[in-house]
């Protein structure tokens, strides 16, 4: 955290970005300018968010890295755990509760900050000790307290409405904020998009650097290792957004590869695709990208038919996306254009119309064309209870999103292509899908593994922002891999 003459910001060094807290400001604002047309409120209302806290391993006293809970840091900029905030809703004035550490914490843990360090580094207008909020909370005599509780559509969890010894004493509703801020962080402002552009900038770059500098003989992890690397000693990321993808061979059909169980150890084995989705996180902010790419550098022709089938899909999204286009007729245009290609390419026979309404879509790619992303990979937003429904038809079932697109979104467009054994013996299986497949030319993918190719792109009232700078291409990659 550092002081600038525009004021406070979070901010890694000299190569990175800084995010001042007026970016943070900005978000309270707009927040208790939708909840003023939701409703109006009698007396003090205060949004009370309640911050998380250090996680142990087990019954260890080691903690996990600590991430700030994503809709506090929407509101506060905050970094330390243990923090409460809340928001006038009337006048926008701001306060911080923050814990009292122990004077044996300067000892082991570095300089105490008291609490008027705490209101300069977040330009906020009041800080406290955590262990005071049941008594200022009660000098201000709030009407109610906006307290946040609702479902992620992606976890199934409970956002933790905000809790504190003696907060039985006031009136708590914890209905009206949930819907309000949730929405509020599906439109990016744009102080938010230039540190998305910034995160996805680092990303493609550790990317770019995966590609140039990966060979038959490495293990996967050593492509995340340079991955991690690039992201925090260039770009300042301590954290990636989620658990990095890095299949090779085979390995690349499986969706969410790179778990304990699987842990990016394979040997990566020459002439084989990589499949690597990685994305840095600064300061709370996702990013989340895909390249796949022959390990040798050189693609065959049989990489390139699939590769390019996926690329083609990709570039009708791109450059159909815009204000008012529906998310699940983007996914449906990316899934027709793939098995076109397919077709094309001798693995697949019949009217592509036919195999989209039965389902053949969802054997090659079964999971959504991309999300919605910001503070959370699988950022909220996706379906609200004034949001479409999840579709029902395959494939398109597994979207995170059935939403009309806005301008300042922020997506992931992912098609992907991927020969998954228990499927593809799923579609030989049902002769209303079999009918559609080449079985010669099928069976010789059946250790081909997949492609997915991931952008993290911004909507714009006529199309998209394309924040994602790596090789796509067939001719870019083969050039960036034999620098």
């Amino acid at each position: 955290m550092a002081a600038s003459d525009k004021g406070a910001a979070f901010w890694m060094g000299a190569q990175t970005l800084p995010i001042p807290m007026t970016m943070f400001r900005e978000n309270r604002e707009k927040v208790i300018g939708e909840l003023r047309k939701v409703r109006k409120f009698d007396g003090t209302a205060l949004i009370l968010l309640q911050g998380g806290d250090n996680i142990s391993h087990y019954d260890t006293d080691v903690d996990y890295v600590f991430r700030q809970e994503s809709y506090f840091m929407y509101l506060f900029g905050v970094t330390e755990p243990g923090c409460y905030g809340t928001v006038d809703v009337a006048t926008g004035s701001t306060t911080l509760f923050v814990p009292r550490l122990p004077s044996e914490y300067a000892v082991w843990m570095g300089p105490l900050l008291s609490c008027d360090d705490f209101k300069q580094k977040y330009e906020v207008d009041a800080v406290y000790y955590a262990d005071e909020i049941d008594v200022k909370l009660g000098e201000l005599n709030p009407s109610v307290l906006l307290t946040l509780c609702g479902p992620n559509a992606d976890s199934g969890l409970e956002a933790k409405p905000a809790n504190f010894k003696g907060i039985e004493k006031f009136v708590v509703d914890s209905d009206i904020l949930f819907p309000v801020i949730a929405e509020c962080r599906v439109i990016k402002s744009p102080a938010e998009a230039e540190v998305l552009r910034y995160v996805a900038k680092v990303s493609s770059d550790a990317h770019k650097r995966v590609m140039k500098n990966i060979r038959p003989g490495w293990h996967e992890y050593q492509g995340e290792a340079e991955f991690l690397h690039h992201a925090y000693s260039v770009g300042g990321c301590r954290h990636v957004s989620y658990t990095c993808i890095c299949g090779a061979g085979t390995n690349s059909a499986i969706l969410h590869y790179g778990h304990a169980g699987s842990p990016n150890d394979r040997l990566i084995k020459d002439g084989e695709m990589c499949l690597f989705d990685m994305g840095a996180n600064y300061n709370g902010y996702a990013a989340d990208i895909t390249c796949s790419f022959p390990v040798n550098g050189k693609f065959t022709d049989d990489q390139k038919l699939i590769y390019n089938a996926v690329l083609a899909a990709r570039d009708a999204v791109c450059g159909a996306a815009k204000e008012g286009v529906s998310w699940v007729d983007m996914h449906l245009l990316a899934n027709r254009v793939m098995l076109g290609e397919m077709k094309k390419g001798g693995l697949l026979q019949g009217d592509v119309d036919e195999m989209m309404s039965a389902g053949l879509n969802a054997i090659f790619q079964p999971h959504g064309l991309g999300h919605l992303i910001g503070l959370d990979v699988h950022d909220v937003g996706g379906y609200l209870t004034h949001c479409p429904e999840r579709p029902t038809q395959p494939g398109a079932n597994r979207l995170r999103m059935a939403r009309t697109l806005v301008a300042g979104m922020y997506v992931t467009i992912e098609p992907g292509c991927y020969f998954i054994e228990p499927l593809l013996n799923k579609a030989f299986a049902d002769p209303n899908l079999s009918k559609f497949l080449v079985k010669e030319q099928i069976d010789r993918f059946r250790n081909f593994g997949g492609v997915r190719i991931e952008d993290d792109v911004l909507i714009t009232k006529t199309g998209i922002d394309n924040f994602t700078v790596v090789p796509r291409t067939v001719e870019e990659i083969e050039a960036w891999m034999a620098r």
